[in-house]
């Protein structure tokens, strides 16, 4: 099943690598990470097993504050989020909001340069070369 307005990207990067080049990319662009959780092992904490998975929490008031400006109701989706993990075939995904959705969720104006696009950067951390 995949959820609408969920986009999913492969990786060529393990999990935590390809959390650590966004994470990199992300500060280097100004943007504040609020939380990063290895959701893997706080399921091992509990007794359980989990594939590798990690959660990264995201954002820039100063590009974030205009779409909270349009509709306070967008900060439900704010700051932006990702998830990256390693399926059972040993393939790793990024998984995150396609702008549109929220836009729409929220009706907000579409812009293409949106802080709500992350398609731009996640291309840009899945090259090689970062």
């Amino acid at each position: 099943m995949i959820p609408e307005g969920v986009v999913f990207r492969e990786s060529p990067y393990s999990v935590k690598e390809t959390i650590d080049r966004l994470q990199v990319f992300l500060q280097q662009h100004g943007a504040t990470i609020y939380a990063r959780i290895d959701q893997q092992a706080e399921v091992q904490k509990m007794g359980q097993s989990s594939a590798p998975l990690e959660f990264i929490l995201f954002g820039n008031p100063k590009a974030g504050g205009p779409l909270m400006a349009e509709n306070l109701l967008v900060a439900l989706d704010l700051p932006l989020k990702v998830i990256v993990w390693e399926d059972d075939q040993k393939k790793v995904w990024v998984a995150y909001n396609e702008a549109s959705y929220i836009e729409g969720r929220y009706n907000l104006s579409h812009n293409e340069n949106s802080p709500l696009n992350l398609d731009p950067i996640i291309s840009k951390i899945l090259i090689s070369g970062l």
